[in-house]
């Protein structure tokens, strides 16, 4: 059984903070990524929108485009207008040949509020999560149709944060709703990872290996910070720089025949932490891991 291993170009650049990492260049994200082992990287907000400007450049340096961020209001918008919003995203991606789209509600979503605690993000109550389930049946079903599956991310701040959302949104929806696991922030959440993967495995599309700096996380949840705050001081990290135990979550992944990306990805200020140095850490700790599990990783 094989896996890929991608990278997330947050580390180099990140869209919501253009001071961190502003004046690195897509080009030299793109050669550390091939430098550092990856096969892919997840697009950027630095990315051309055009796949005949994008593929040259990633073929330059022999990568694939192993998916990225949506955010969706489907709470606010209909399904019509989500799709609209979308298409120019989802054109591309199937042009790239990407394996997913990385889908998250972020409808009154304080993810990116700097002063707002994160015990204030939004919860559904019931009609509205009704109306999510439907509204995500409908165009998690056109996304499929489209070969562009979507694979959904749970996420601090947002209104699918915790285990409990997680697992409520895969109960009541469709199998076209793929699951995103997000090993740091399901820790964050103070959820289990290993189990939503157990007893989730036939829905597991993609997997964002976050790792988590377990005093900083201590903190940030003692004083009850905003996820920026939260990021800001260092709670994420690569794998092999945190207390994350991968070991246990990649066997789990091979005993089920897992055969899709691992991506690397931590939301980490590059003037702390050098995107180079950081991802060459995050790569060799998941390849050892890996193979030592049996899987094969190809490019």
């Amino acid at each position: 059984m094989s896996i890929k291993i991608g990278v997330s170009p947050i580390a180099w650049s990140n869209d919501d903070f253009p001071e961190l990492g502003g004046d690195t260049t897509l080009e030299q994200c793109l050669k550390e990524t091939n430098e550092i082992g990856f096969s892919g990287i997840e697009a950027g907000g630095k990315f051309p929108k055009k796949s005949s400007e994008l593929i040259p450049k990633l073929e330059k340096e022999n990568l694939k485009l192993c998916s990225g961020w949506y955010g969706a209001n489907l709470l606010k918008n209909s399904v019509k207008e989500e799709l609209s919003i979308m298409k120019e995203q989802l054109d591309l991606f199937k042009e790239c040949d990407a394996p997913c789209i990385v889908f998250a509600e972020v409808s009154g979503s304080i993810q990116g509020e700097v002063k707002t605690p994160l015990s204030k993000r939004p919860i559904l109550n019931k009609e509205e999560w009704r109306t999510f389930y439907y509204k995500i049946n409908e165009i998690s079903k056109y996304m499929e149709d489209s070969d562009m599956p979507l694979a959904y991310h749970h996420h601090m701040g947002t209104v699918v944060q915790s285990q409990e959302d997680t697992e409520r949104l895969i109960d009541n929806t469709s199998d076209t709703v793929r699951l995103l696991i997000d090993t740091g922030h399901m820790m964050f959440a103070g959820g289990d990872f290993v189990k939503i993967a157990k007893d989730y495995s036939s829905r597991l599309h993609h997997i964002h290996c976050k790792d988590i700096r377990k005093d900083v996380l201590e903190n940030s949840l003692k004083n009850d910070l905003s996820f920026i705050e939260a990021f800001f001081a260092g709670a994420f990290t690569v794998p092999g720089d945190g207390c994350i135990n991968y070991e246990i979550f990649l066997k789990l992944l091979k005993d089920f025949n897992y055969n899709g990306w691992l991506v690397v990805e931590a939301e980490q200020d590059p003037r702390k932490a050098n995107p180079l140095e950081y991802g060459k850490i995050g790569f060799n700790h998941l390849k050892k891991i890996a193979l030592n599990c049996g899987f094969d990783i190809t490019r």
